[in-house]
């Protein structure tokens, strides 16, 4: 089902089976020369039935309609080689196009999310499980794609907008947003959401996601926005609103992560397993691998970003990391 969101622009709500965020908002923006489509869900059958329905209810031709792939998740682009056609431009921000290229060239992305999972306090057998459920490798698009590259204030005009591109990383590395100053509508991707906070998670000890997400919300901070699209669930009117209590949350995270470090040397394993999560799950033992991995990575950030103030040091024992205050 389409539901219309503004003028030309629709929503197709695409369901994610088993997973908590429930679903992914993908948008369509109407034009007479080319349609838009954001987003596309995941590469499951579920997901491109959604979407076919929507783009065929909308009237829409996909040898006549562009993609603008927000980040590089699975849930975002794991249609995009069945959707793109011959004539398709996919419009993809430059550092995901090329940590998409290096991951094709060493065999995809699992031995990136391996060394994550060493570095993180996973047992081997976690490792195992976690690389065979993980939704970003078994729902990722089959086939390579060619991207046309999009830049930091670059130009889309599509369906009577104007939208500058927004470099937001954090949630991923390339991340990018679109805002239209005339309507001050912004496509804010995973980047800023209504009811769920975006997760934030370090894969590698070189970044800093958490830094790198703070900065993003201050910038997108500084832009007029009446209304806001976001990837998942509902839409969000008070966007300045939000993204302080993004902020808050994260303050008190930092504040927790301390809390659980005082006197003590831990995994980023073992902190995510101390902190306080909404799930379903009333211990850590009974918590999904999945759930465990993201939490994990959100853990690790939170450290990371920690460290960077001097707050917290770290020391390697072999392949895992693990943290203590100063």
């Amino acid at each position: 089902m389409a539901d219309k969101v503004f003028e030309n622009i629709y929503q197709i709500e695409v369901p994610l089976p088993g997973s908590p965020l429930k679903s992914v908002n993908c948008y369509v923006i109407k034009d007479e020369r080319r349609d838009l489509l954001i987003d596309t869900g995941m590469n499951r059958p579920e997901c491109r039935a959604a979407i076919e329905s929507g783009l065929k209810e909308l009237d829409v031709d996909l040898n006549r309609c562009d993609l603008f792939i927000t980040h590089l998740h699975s849930d975002h682009m794991g249609l995009v080689s069945h959707l793109a056609t011959e004539s398709t431009t996919v419009y993809f921000n430059r550092t995901e196009a090329k940590m998409i290229q290096t991951a094709k060239e060493q065999g995809g992305f699992g031995s990136r999310m391996m060394n994550f999972a060493r570095l993180a306090g996973f047992s081997d057998a976690e490792v195992e499980d976690s690389l065979s459920k993980h939704p970003g490798l078994k729902f990722q698009a089959p086939h390579s794609t060619e991207f046309s590259i999009l830049d930091e204030g670059d130009i889309l005009d599509i369906g009577g907008y104007h939208f500058e591109c927004i470099h937001t990383p954090g949630h991923s590395p390339g991340h990018l947003c679109l805002y239209d100053a005339d309507t001050k509508l912004m496509v804010a991707g995973d980047h800023v959401l209504g009811d769920i906070t975006p997760n934030i998670s370090a894969m590698t000890r070189e970044e800093n996601p958490l830094s790198d997400f703070l900065r993003s919300l201050d910038k997108v901070y500084e832009y007029d926005v009446d209304l806001a699209l976001p990837g998942h669930r509902s839409l969000i009117q008070d966007f300045r609103g939000r993204v302080d209590e993004i902020k808050d949350h994260h303050r008190q995270r930092l504040d927790e992560v301390l809390a659980i470090l005082d006197g003590k040397t831990l995994s980023g394993y073992d902190v995510a397993s101390r902190m306080t999560w909404n799930m379903k799950a009333h211990t850590w033992e009974d918590v999904g691998i999945m759930q465990k991995w993201f939490a994990t990575g959100e853990a690790i950030a939170h450290l990371q970003l920690l460290e960077e103030k001097g707050a917290v040091a770290s020391e390697d024992r072999g392949d895992t990391a693990f943290f203590s205050s100063t």
